[in-house]
């Protein structure tokens, strides 16, 4: 049977039509620190201070973190709290201190990341330990490995809970200052962009408010999940939300239609050498075509002259983001469109001129490499995702592609297999077409066929060793069917399989390890 999660293409709703502003809700009991900006059918959007977090940074103090920084420029909260966790004393606080000099890095902008880190992906107090596994954990999480047990005993001695519930009306009077100012860039990102949510996503948006960090600018991402940790403060930092909240909607969209954007490879090519491109974007082609769209749509948005607009225009192809331009002038054309942006996102990317850009291109002196101000230059870290490397450069075979994807949404099995074939007539072992044959398959609940197409692409010569997304999904839809099957070994070991492709899709790798916990639930002889 055919389940959800299709990678080749997404099945999406009717593109949402928002009525009006989207509301904080706040939750009643213990909750009321979280607000959840939220309308029907959108992502949900959650703003509160987190005990873990806060813990994290009253340890971060009290082991010296900043203590020769002058406090002249910092809150009246953030300046006295640091005073009073310098002066802690005791066993645990000795154990944090020492954890903290024995893994401190020379830049003091790194050290924070890494707490911010822990912060972000921990547990619940007391024992703040993470559900994730080891080999889910980002990095710098992982270079503070045992730090848990040791913020465990400190929260325990300091009696942190306490003083976190002494607290809560400055983080509760931060959460309602950001109210409307969120809720606005929800709400107007969402409508442009007729957002609308997928079935049993997984995915996440978190703005953490943390004043003990004493910055905005921190944004991160690992996977689906997407944070911001705002310091609070006079000024509401609404375009790093912006930004980053636009990443969280359209970073998913050139790994979705990987093969319609890499087309546009070569202007990337010429854009890399970019003294000013931000070194995680010059080997990065998804997160820089993201990062494009999401400056082109910023720029819709904001309230700009003409020569304002202009002149960020220029200063983007001076920096390398040379695709701004070009996609700003297609979304003239998504303006006046039906679809969303999830289902008109092909036709944004194949409206730029190949030829026409790169004779533009030819033209552009990029700037030297001292970088200016900013305030979109957040830090954001993200998963390098490699690129597609299977489909070729042909624009009847992508089309094809694309024209099968859409019948494979529409769940028109017949029309999609007939666009596939096209593709294989004139390259037959195109991974992306057999993947979508495998989908046909699927859509009609012909497990035998399905299973055949699906073991070819994951063994033997024709393994789509080279495209990550179709060996990944190839894996579970295998351990799915066999699932079915009363195969649950054999489902196992390719639900393995499929966490161990490398450069593997998130959402591949949420969805294996779903599978194998549900069979690791499963008590035995359940299945006939």
């Amino acid at each position: 049977m055919l389940r959800a999660g299709l990678c080749l293409a997404s099945i999406c709703a009717p593109a949402l039509r928002a009525q009006s502003p989207a509301t904080l809700q706040t939750p009643p009991g213990a909750a009321d620190r979280t607000t959840r900006i939220q309308s029907a059918r959108e992502l949900s959007v959650t703003v509160d201070g987190r005990e873990a977090m806060f813990t994290t940074m009253c340890a971060l103090l009290a082991s010296g973190y900043e203590s020769d920084v002058s406090a002249d420029n910092w809150s009246t909260f953030r300046a006295q709290m640091r005073e009073k966790l310098q002066h802690q004393e005791g066993p645990a606080v000795d154990a944090v201190r020492e954890f903290f000099k024995q893994h401190q890095v020379a830049d003091p902008a790194e050290t924070l990341s890494r707490y911010i880190w822990f912060g972000l992906v921990s547990g619940p107090a007391p024992g703040f330990k993470t559900a994730l596994r080891r080999d889910e954990l980002p990095p710098e999480v992982v270079a503070l490995e045992g730090f848990n047990e040791v913020l465990a005993n400190y929260y325990k001695e300091q009696k942190i809970g306490q003083l976190w519930k002494q607290v809560q009306p400055i983080y509760n009077r931060e959460i309602t200052r950001l109210h409307d100012p969120i809720s606005q860039v929800v709400f107007v990102s969402n409508a442009y962009l007729r957002q609308i949510m997928e079935p049993a996503s997984q995915r996440t948006f978190s703005i953490v408010v943390e004043p003990l960090v004493g910055r905005i600018t921190n944004v991160r991402n690992f996977g689906d999940h997407y944070a911001i940790v705002l310091s609070g403060g006079e000024q509401i930092p609404v375009d790093v939300v912006r930004h980053a909240y636009l990443h969280f909607l359209l970073d998913p969209l050139p790994l979705r239609y990987a093969h319609t954007v890499a087309v546009k490879r070569p202007l990337y090519e010429i854009a890399a050498k970019a003294p000013r491109l931000p070194a995680d974007l010059k080997d990065d082609f998804a997160s820089y075509f993201a990062e494009c769209a999401v400056r082109a749509v910023e720029l819709k948005l904001k309230k700009m002259a003409p020569s304002e607009r202009e002149a960020a225009m220029n200063a983007a192809d001076a920096n390398g983001l040379v695709l701004v331009r070009p996609l700003y002038a297609a979304l003239t054309g998504y303006e006046k469109s039906e679809p969303s942006m999830a289902l008109y996102f092909p036709d944004l990317a194949r409206s730029i001129d190949l030829n026409a850009e790169s004779k533009r291109l030819a033209s552009i002196s990029f700037a030297a490499a001292e970088r200016t101000g900013d305030p979109t230059s957040e830090e954001v870290r993200r998963s390098n995702r490699p690129m597609l490397t299977t489909v070729p450069n042909d624009q009847e075979a992508i089309a094809a592609l694309t024209e099968g994807e859409r019948r494979i949404a529409e769940k028109n099995p017949k029309a999609a297999e007939a666009s596939f074939r096209r593709v294989l007539e004139k390259y037959p072992e195109q991974a992306r077409a057999w993947y979508g044959i495998g989908l046909v398959a699927l859509l009609e609940h012909d497990a035998p066929r399905a299973k055949q197409v699906f073991s070819r692409l994951t063994t033997g010569e024709h393994a789509a060793e080279k495209d990550p997304m179709v060996l990944a999904w190839s894996h579970i839809y295998l351990a799915r069917i066999f699932e079915d099957e009363g195969q649950i070994d054999v489902a196992k070991t390719e639900y393995q399989a499929a966490l161990q492709v490398p450069g593997g899709p998130d959402k591949a790798q949420q969805a294996a390890q779903t599978g194998l916990s549900g069979l690791n639930a499963e008590k035995p002889g359940a299945r006939p």
